[in-house]
């Protein structure tokens, strides 16, 4: 599935913190929009023109989890608390070499410099944090090690794909979930290592077994804008979470390895849209 071959040293970047809040504090259920307007916040103190580029971008490159962990009841409408008894779990990720600065200043900003992640009405200390960096060839070449694969997804947070105009995927179908994996991985990839998988492949050679236990769907904050009266107007997007197995039937060799990469990628990349501000976080597991 792959067109062409080339030996490129474009990486992909994952960045995966523990924090722990100073004190308990409030925070949005929908997080991840607060969790990115933080991160532009200390990108702006360190690198404004990082920061620009971020803002200005179509952000289909950074991908931020928001906050993953255990949260309390809050005495303001639509928020959560955050417990200092408890970690939270933060991932950040790019996958275009374009965006590669937007990972170091990340780094530098909440990791070397800040220790610390400054929310609207509270902050986050930094426990610890682990990185990892890939490229799409090893990527494939671990899929190519494989035999009859077993890939499990978990959709840690809500996932919005959008297929066909407004209208939102709301079940890990494999068409469109590898769809939008696709879309990603073929704008990050060096030339040589697109692919090219079709719908009908998928269709024909993939299977979607989620848990019915672990389902679930969610209407998300992404976006605050401005209307022409100057009110503000909350944009919102709709998405599952909840876990995911994907088995192959009689799928070729290629298009095996090609589904399998791209799972893999998904965790660097997330899923679906307005993956920085906190959708489309995917843990992938895979057994033979």
């Amino acid at each position: 599935m792959i067109e062409g071959d080339t030996q490129s040293v474009n990486k992909l970047r994952r960045i995966a913190l523990v924090l722990r809040p100073t004190e308990r504090f409030s925070v949005p259920i929908s997080d991840g929009y607060s969790v990115y307007s933080a991160l532009l916040s200390v990108l702006n103190e360190v690198d404004e023109s990082v920061s620009e580029h971020v803002h200005d971008s179509q952000l289909g490159s950074l991908h931020s989890s928001g906050l993953l962990g255990r949260f309390g009841g809050s005495d303001r409408s639509y928020h959560k608390g955050v417990l200092p008894t408890e970690t939270y779990r933060l991932s950040l990720g790019v996958v275009d070499p374009a965006d590669a600065e937007i990972f170091q200043a990340l780094v530098n900003a909440v990791v070397l410099e800040g220790d610390a992640l400054e929310l609207t009405n509270g902050r986050l200390q930094v426990e610890s944090f682990e990185s990892e960096n890939v490229t799409h060839e090893g990527l494939l070449e671990d899929a190519d090690d494989l035999e009859d694969p077993s890939l499990r997804v978990r959709f840690e947070t809500a996932t919005c794909i959008e297929e066909a105009g407004s209208v939102t995927t709301m079940f890990p179908h494999r068409v469109p979930v590898f769809r939008s994996l696709l879309g990603k991985w073929n704008r990050s990839a060096p030339e040589g290592l697109e692919m090219d998988l079709s719908r009908e492949q998928l269709e024909s050679s993939v299977i979607e077994k989620p848990d019915p236990e672990a389902y679930d769907t969610h209407s998300v904050l992404v976006n605050r804008v401005r209307n022409e009266d100057g009110e503000t107007r909350n944009l919102f997007r709709q998405g599952f979470s909840g876990e995911c197995t994907y088995l192959f039937k009689d799928a070729s060799a290629s298009v095996a390895n090609a589904v399998t990469a791209l799972a893999l990628f998904g965790a660097y990349s997330g899923v679906g849209s307005a993956v920085a501000r906190g959708c489309g976080s995917v843990e992938v597991e895979i057994t033979e």
